[in-house]
């Protein structure tokens, strides 16, 4: 990136109304069939405008296509029954009905490489490109087949690869992993979680990037949040390996979290999307807020190497307080540009 500090979003924006039920994650769709490819196109189209409204420099999909952030990748595989269910702990934190795994899981055709080819059309902007990470997508399914989390990660780094291959063909600058399930499973992490999320990029040209939060503001992830204590020092398990891994850019959440920013040194050298929108309150942030966090994250981070983020994803918000964020996000980096280039 040429730009000094170029903001993005981590994840999901806002659906509109005509298209998923507003404010809510993982809201069934409103349209079917032919009506609900253009609606996604539409949706699209609109997350795209409010995107370079507000100035944001890498921009994305906003998850318009995505109905949830790992199971919509995953209905388009073999080997997975969603009419049978069975009920798991997510991520250590909540129970929830998930599909099962029954045989061999493969990729039969691309998920969203026809998403991104239509983004690419419509800006000449950076892309950054989401896509569940290998260890994510164990934690959201029952393994009926392989009953090994990590023979089942292999596999999944081995289809993620393919399809990040096409992302990248079809014009995606960015693709990046959200691997939130690196702040519980540490020993796994460590064991054989990153080397399977380096699968998942082998070979890619483009930039990579590996998503790590505390979740979106939903009530399981807030009262986990409770339990953590006064400082959250999950980060530290998994840092130093993914500083020495192939993984470009390290995507994090910092504002009004109780992440201790010092952990950033951790990762020295690696480019750090810095989450300096918090997404768990309507509160629309100031520039100033922006600018303090990213202040804090330059004692850590060399400049050309931070990129200022969103805590994670936006959907449950709604649209006038997503674009609120997003626009105090481009205010807050502008006023760090400027205090650097004035030294």
């Amino acid at each position: 990136m040429k730009t000094l500090l170029p903001t993005s979003t981590a994840g999901s924006l806002p659906k509109p109304s005509w298209l998923a039920e507003p404010e809510k994650l993982w809201s069934p769709w409103k349209l079917e069939n032919d009506e609900l490819i253009e609606g996604k196109k539409d949706a699209l189209s609109l997350s795209l405008f409010d995107q370079l409204r507000a100035g944001i420099d890498i921009v994305s999909d906003g998850e318009q296509t995505r109905q949830h952030f790992v199971t919509t990748f995953i209905e388009h595989l073999s080997g997975v029954d969603f009419e049978k269910r069975e009920v798991v702990k997510i991520r250590n934190r909540y129970d929830a009905s998930v599909p099962t795994v029954v045989g061999a899981v493969e990729r039969q055709k691309p998920v969203f490489v026809e998403d991104a080819k239509f983004l690419r059309q419509l800006t000449r902007q950076p892309i950054k490109w989401a896509l569940p990470g290998p260890m994510t997508m164990i934690d959201t399914l029952y393994d009926a087949h392989y009953k090994s989390r990590e023979k089942l990660a292999w596999e999944f780094a081995k289809i993620l690869n393919q399809e990040a291959r096409e992302l990248e063909a079809a014009g995606v600058d960015i693709i990046q992993f959200d691997e939130p399930a690196f702040n519980v499973f540490f020993d796994e992490v460590n064991d054989w979680g990153i080397a399977a999320l380096e699968r998942a990029v082998e070979g890619l040209k483009c930039e990579t990037a590996v998503h790590i939060c505390y979740g979106y503001g939903i009530k399981a992830n807030t009262d986990w949040k409770k339990t953590l204590g006064t400082e959250w020092r999950q980060y530290e398990e998994a840092f130093p390996k993914l500083q020495q891994s192939a993984i470009d850019i390290v995507s994090l959440e910092c504002h009004n979290s109780r992440v201790p920013m010092d952990l950033l040194e951790l990762i020295r050298g690696k480019k750090v999307m810095v989450g300096a929108i918090d997404v768990a309150t309507n509160t629309v942030e100031t520039a100033e807020e922006v600018a303090d966090t990213l202040r804090k994250a330059l004692q850590f981070v060399d400049a050309d190497k931070l990129y200022p983020s969103t805590n994670c994803g936006m959907a449950p918000l709604s649209r006038r307080v997503a674009n609120g964020k997003l626009n105090a996000l481009r205010a807050g980096a502008e006023i760090i540009r400027n205090e650097l280039s004035a030294k």
